[in-house]
């Protein structure tokens, strides 16, 4: 069983459901998945407050994770607008336990002030190394994470690691956390030659469902599968290509609805579904 855990904003639902869809459809392991986020967590484990600077809900909930797992065990953090096309257990396979914790070690340096939904764009030392994580909650330094340091710890001083040593910092190798940057720029510590196997996308700037088109062509694919088969809601995806918003192509959806069941009936009104 992989423990993932995946950062849980309100306002970016539809993204923490397609990234979950992509990684279950892909894994060869069993997947535990967990939002986690202000909104989510134990009061006896998480009390703060989102701050000014915090542009997610879970911006500083992830370190509670060591808490949350029992100070036990390996588990993985994600940040909701990724989307993974890879198996999440080739991820898995790079627990090496001389770590606290592994990251890509980004060195991405923002070009903007703002990004998603307005939200102010921090620039620090170690920017993204958090936003995908193994985290080795069983290592000496993540009983440093404890519930009355993370309430109180300034988010650069839980970001940039502040609470392990360097050395305790491993790297996860291969093109996962592929950042879609301004312009649709991607960025990544390895080479990225045109043919290479991206595995996992993140649009650290803002995705699809913010109104950013830039390497949509990565996630929705994603979200059309999940909403493919029998799903209700599949026909919503052709209706929001044509332009409509969501609200607007669900009302379109049921009115067609209604118009085939009002004459399927010879009424004015829809079919009565039979018991």
């Amino acid at each position: 069983m992989i423990n993932v855990f995946i950062g849980r904003d309100r306002a970016e639902d539809i993204a923490w459901h397609v990234l979950a869809h992509s990684l279950v459809r892909r894994s060869s392991e069993p997947l535990a998945l967990t939002a986690i986020g202000n909104s989510t967590l134990p009061k006896k484990v998480w009390w703060r407050e989102r701050g000014p600077h915090d542009s997610t809900e879970f911006s500083n909930a992830r370190f509670a994770i060591p808490a949350l797992m029992g100070y036990r065990g390996w588990a993985i953090f994600m940040d909701c607008d990724m989307v993974c096309d890879a198996d999440i257990a080739e991820l898995w396979e790079q627990r090496d336990e001389r770590y606290a914790v592994m990251v890509v070690k980004h060195d991405y340096r923002p070009k903007t002030d703002t990004k998603f939904l307005g939200q102010e764009q921090s620039r620090y030392a170690r920017k993204n190394w958090s936003s995908l994580m193994l985290i080795n909650c069983g290592h000496s330094s993540c009983s440093e994470l404890t519930p009355d340091y993370i309430n109180v710890a300034s988010g650069l001083d839980l970001h940039r690691f502040d609470w392990c040593w360097d050395e305790e910092v491993g790297s996860i190798s291969g093109l996962w956390n592929v950042l879609v940057t301004e312009g649709g720029r991607l960025e990544h510590p390895e080479p990225m030659p045109e043919d290479c196997d991206i595995k996992l996308l993140h649009y650290t700037v803002g995705g699809l469902w913010h109104g950013y088109g830039n390497r949509a062509d990565a996630w929705m694919p994603e979200f059309s599968s999940l909403l493919a088969g029998s799903n209700p809601c599949a026909d919503l995806v052709a209706e929001y290509g044509n332009g409509l918003s969501f609200a607007g192509a669900y009302k379109v959806r049921n009115e067609a609805k209604a118009n085939l069941g009002s004459k399927a009936n010879g009424q004015g009104h829809a079919a009565t579904r039979p018991n």
